[in-house]
């Protein structure tokens, strides 16, 4: 089964968003499930997990609310105060939905030292990772010293970095950037998504091997059983089609990869990481 692991969809009207904005005309709409079928459908993916856009509960239950209407949705990573006095009962209702199935935190544009150290944020992810919930972890790749502090703390953390940490592509850097991953990819609770790496290359002027290095040493320091295709749509749209975020995995992995091991990165870790094998999901006829 293929499975796109990494995707939104929003709806302006609800209100919620800080981002997208009118100065990103090409994002500033709506994206719902019908624009992304045929995309789906091209590429033999059955599956998707929708990953939230707005730092709010009500942004979590709207996607949740989709589930009830589009199949294609395996579940959806959403978003909860990890401050709040009341998280735990406020997680514990969302979970009552089988389609809650992982939280991210959105760490790229604030302080993730300072706010990783916080008393409730440290209690409430300690308490998620003995329930081994996946959580995603937002980060630019200056932050991973800060993740990697984290996960000295609670090192069987169920955590998967999002868009590879958000290396500078279009500068081609690399260093320190592959000694963080190489360092986190230790810890053998995290995966990494292959995702969101068109948007950090150069927008206007990309071509599929500049980002060879980058999938090979992810691959490398992760091992095909725990990193997972994500296509990032509809922000891959703003330097890539659908088509072409696909094809830039599909072009750099590694040679002569089994059926098994194309599985894996295209499905298989995904249902793995995100605990999918269950009763919700098989009813779907999956």
């Amino acid at each position: 089964m293929r499975i796109d692991a990494h995707q939104h969809y929003w709806q302006l009207s609800r209100g919620d968003y800080g981002w997208p904005t009118p100065e990103v005309p090409l994002l500033y709409r709506d994206f719902m499930p019908d624009d992304l079928t045929e995309s789906l459908l091209r590429h033999g993916i059955t599956k998707t997990i929708v990953v939230q856009a707005a730092a709010t509960v009500e942004e979590t239950e709207f996607l949740l609310g989709l589930c009830k209407t589009y199949d294609s949705i395996a579940g959806v990573v959403g978003w909860l105060d990890l401050e709040q006095e009341n998280f735990t009962e406020t997680f514990e209702l969302l979970r009552k939905n089988p389609h809650f199935i992982g939280l991210r935190l959105m760490l790229q544009s604030i302080d993730a030292d300072e706010y990783l150290q916080r008393p409730h944020v440290i209690h409430h992810l300690k308490w998620l990772e003995t329930m081994e919930f996946p959580v995603d972890l937002l980060i630019h790749a200056a932050q991973f010293p800060a993740v990697l502090k984290l996960l000295k703390l609670m090192p069987n953390l169920h955590a998967v970095i999002d868009h590879i940490g958000k290396p500078q592509i279009s500068q081609q850097e690399t260093s320190p950037w592959q000694e963080w991953v190489t360092e986190v990819a230790q810890y053998p609770q995290m995966y990494c998504k292959l995702s969101g790496m068109v948007t950090e290359a150069n927008v206007a002027a990309w071509v599929e091997s500049d980002f060879n290095f980058y999938i090979k040493h992810v691959i490398h320091a992760f091992g095909l059983n725990r990193v997972i295709f994500g296509s990032d749509w509809p922000v891959c749209l703003l330097a890539a089609s659908y088509d072409q975020a696909v094809s830039i995995l599909l072009n750099n992995l590694p040679e002569a990869l089994t059926e098994q091991e194309l599985d894996d990165v295209f499905g298989n870790n995904a249902i793995r990481f995100y605990q999918l094998e269950t009763t919700h999901f098989i009813e779907t006829g999956v």
